[in-house]
């Protein structure tokens, strides 16, 4: 079977197509003939080294979700699966393949309407985005700043806040055409990059969710309402400065909060749940799955390369 594999760390030319003998599910394992593998912003730590100290080396396989057909199952798995339509986390990687064996605790049966590069456009950045938003505590009626919100899991923040009945939803992105992008998704402000807007946007929210970090993220310490929580949810500009939190304590008398989200926290049950609870709400047409491309898995080199840009809206979905 083709694979995609990360040869060294670096750019996005490090990624090569080869040839791997097709797995055989283990114990408690399905195989599964891709349909379409999301890419992700962490396929591109994971190539550019960022998360080299934890365990990841050349060779690996990026994609930590598919979407595709159960041909084969191992010991102790139902026979039911083969042939269904599923969505399936990889892990940390695994997913740039034409086949892929993954535990049969991490399937997700797809709806009938809902096509393949659909669900892994949904399938981690929703949960991520869902599970962010409670972990802010988030009510209906507060006001929400999806901080990077042209991504993945940002347009996925910007919808579930509208539809969850925010009082107003404001999003930071880097140009007019992405704002409007936002817009039609439920965003009601758009602002720069550093949070400036010309419009009569909210000076200060009571929920930020952020998925850039970086050098900027103290200066958002500002835009909090008294209470109010900000979440990291991604580090995609990098880690913020080692004093960020200096910011914070000038705030004192706000009583603001401050938290990291990983879905790694979130059992895998909770998971599968929320992951089937918004799959269900996409093919009732009340959540949009932006697909910014969809490219062939040989053309895992472009797709990065198109991340690295930052011309993705969305995700890209690579199909075999």
């Amino acid at each position: 079977m083709r694979a995609v594999t990360v040869t060294a760390f670096g750019g996005p030319e490090v990624l090569a197509v080869v040839e791997l003998p097709d797995p055989t599910p283990a114990a408690g394992q399905v195989v599964i003939t891709t349909e379409a593998i999301g890419v992700g912003g962490v396929d591109a730590l994971i190539r550019s080294g960022a998360l080299a100290a934890y365990g990841v080396t050349p060779g690996h396989i990026p994609g930590q979700e598919v979407a595709g057909i159960v041909t084969e199952v191992g010991a102790g798995v139902d026979t039911e699966w083969i042939g269904q339509r599923v969505w399936a986390f990889t892990g940390e990687g695994g997913g740039y393949t034409e086949r892929v064996a993954v535990s049969a605790e991490a399937l997700v049966p797809l709806p009938k309407h809902l096509s393949a590069v659909a669900a892994v456009t949904l399938g981690t950045s929703g949960p991520v985005a869902q599970f962010a938003l409670r972990h802010a505590h988030f009510a209906p009626g507060e006001s929400v700043l999806v901080r990077g919100a042209g991504g993945g899991i940002g347009v996925m923040a910007v919808q579930l806040a509208a539809r969850g009945g925010a009082g107003a939803v404001a999003v930071t992105t880097s140009s007019a055409e992405r704002g409007e992008k936002l817009r039609k998704l439920g965003a009601t402000h758009v602002l720069d990059r550093v949070g400036r807007s010309a419009q009569d946007a909210p000076d200060r929210y009571d929920v930020i969710v952020d998925i850039v970090a970086g050098a900027d993220l103290p200066s958002f310490f500002d835009r909090l309402e008294p209470n109010g929580r900000m979440v990291v949810a991604g580090v995609m500009a990098g880690l913020p400065p080692a004093d960020f939190g200096t910011a914070m304590i000038a705030g004192f008398r706000r009583s603001m909060s401050f938290a990291t989200f990983s879905a790694d926290t979130v059992p895998m049950p909770a998971r599968r749940a929320a992951t089937a609870e918004l799959f269900a709400a996409a093919a009732r047409g009340e959540l949009e799955a932006v697909v910014h491309e969809q490219l062939s898995l040989t053309q895992a080199v472009l797709a990065h390369q198109k991340m690295e840009t930052g011309e993705v809206f969305g995700r890209i979905a690579l199909t075999p």
